[in-house]
């Protein structure tokens, strides 16, 4: 086998990754070509085909997923030497890859985001907004440095958190609502109404969940979506009850207080308990501890 060159390795990960040659050359702001140049140096180095072509699909070949964990391990093992090295300067710059949930990042990151910027302009800060579970995705897969998120309900192994903030959730209908009637609502009543919840499996869909259980409901959603200020509006017009976030309530919506049940989220930063963290993600990590409520 001959020497595998770096970036002909990180161009088979991108093509992994995206499962588009295109894509993988915009990631790494090279030519289309050279992609396909750098995959096929690799495919002669290994004797082995990384990838096959089904009409218009890239597909990992057996031996593409076998060296595909070792070759992210590679990228990775370089990439917390540069950042060891770098550490040792003090310096904050360079670049520095997050990921939150539009809530989170609508509703408790902005002081924190204003306040980073302000005292490190240098770093080039690239924030990914997708769900929190895809979130933790891309934090164990070496993707993203730190992740804001809704924590899970079980912690992966391979991740260290820490909680920031405990976000209250409240069942809510809306002013025109026949629950808003009823001087007392049991939880069996919700099952009469449509439901407007989170996708089932994600994290605030298994807190929901989980309380329903605890009283003998299986729950069941007409309504899907992952955008909690959607389903607000869905809620607003009528269309079902949710639970959702007191951040979020205002006076469209109408709180079914229920004695004795309790929704709570925890928000926190995840990051991968063997991957170093470069002085700007170290930064960033102190400011949210700063805005962590219970440090307050």
């Amino acid at each position: 086998m001959q020497y595998l060159d770096l970036n002909n390795i990180k161009a088979f990960v991108s093509v992994a990754d995206t499962g588009s040659f295109s894509e993988a050359a915009e990631i790494l702001y090279i030519t289309q070509p050279a992609v396909s140049k750098r995959v096929a140096a690799m495919e002669s180095s290994l004797s082995a085909k990384l990838f096959d072509r089904i009409g218009r699909r890239i597909m990992l070949t057996e031996a593409g997923k076998t060296i595909l964990p070792k070759c992210r391990l590679i990228l990775n093992t370089v990439d917390d030497t540069s950042k060891i090295i770098h550490n040792l300067s003090g310096q904050v710059s360079g670049a520095l890859s997050i990921g939150t949930s539009h809530h989170i990042g609508l509703h408790h990151l902005p002081p924190v985001i204003r306040e980073y910027v302000r005292l490190y302009p240098e770093v080039e800060m690239d924030i990914h907004f997708q769900s929190s579970e895809q979130i933790c995705e891309m934090v164990i897969s070496g993707d993203l440095e730190l992740g804001i998120i809704t924590l899970p309900l079980v912690i992966p192994e391979n991740l260290a958190t820490q909680v920031l903030w405990k976000d209250q959730m409240q069942f809510v209908v809306n002013a025109q609502h026949e629950f808003t009637k009823h001087n007392e609502v049991r939880i069996q009543q919700f099952t009469e109404f449509n439901a407007i919840l989170p996708e089932r499996g994600t994290y605030t869909h298994s807190i929901i969940e989980k309380e329903f259980e605890k009283n003998g409901i299986e729950l069941h959603s007409k309504f899907s979506t992952n955008y909690l200020e959607t389903i607000k509006m869905m809620v607003s017009v009528g269309l079902g009850w949710s639970v959702l976030p007191e951040t979020l309530i205002d006076r469209d919506l109408f709180i079914i207080n229920m004695p004795g049940i309790s929704f709570t989220r925890k928000l926190g930063v995840i990051q991968h308990k063997q991957r170093t963290l470069s002085n700007a993600a170290l930064a960033m990590t102190t400011i949210l501890k700063q805005n962590d409520e219970y440090s307050n």
